[in-house]
């Protein structure tokens, strides 16, 4: 059975620094695609960053380049989302993906579709 574990949410002041963990079971990590999306009160989830399984390409949201990096450990089988210089914009309940698949659409990665997902992190950035 395939399951996810997400831990490291909290509460951080803007300018902060956080890392986003989760334990996968049931697979290997690197074996799927993996992502992170993301999703604000009144909003709709979006991806924030995700991970091919085929080929060392990574997407990045626009709002997050520079500041989030996907990243995972194989040994300890677990995806990461380390999350600097967070904003208050950045608040949101944060979930970990998986697919079976690593899809592209017009030559671009795309994060979904998504087979698999975690429970959700609350990450909240204070002003």
């Amino acid at each position: 059975e395939v399951q996810l574990v997400e831990s490291g949410g909290g509460l951080v002041q803007a300018g902060g620094s956080l890392r986003l963990s989760c334990a996968a079971s049931g697979f290997t990590v690197d074996d799927y695609a993996t992502g992170w999306f993301r999703q604000a009160p009144g909003k709709e989830r979006e991806a924030v960053a995700c991970r091919s399984s085929t080929d060392p390409n990574i997407y990045y949201a626009d709002s997050v380049k520079g500041r989030f990096t996907i990243s995972s450990d194989n040994a300890k089988n677990t995806l990461y989302l380390q999350m600097n210089s967070l904003k208050p914009e950045d608040t949101a309940v944060y979930y970990c993906a998986a697919s079976v698949w690593t899809t592209y659409n017009s030559g671009s990665l795309s994060c979904t579709p998504v087979d698999y997902w975690g429970q959700g992190a609350q990450v909240t950035v204070s002003s």
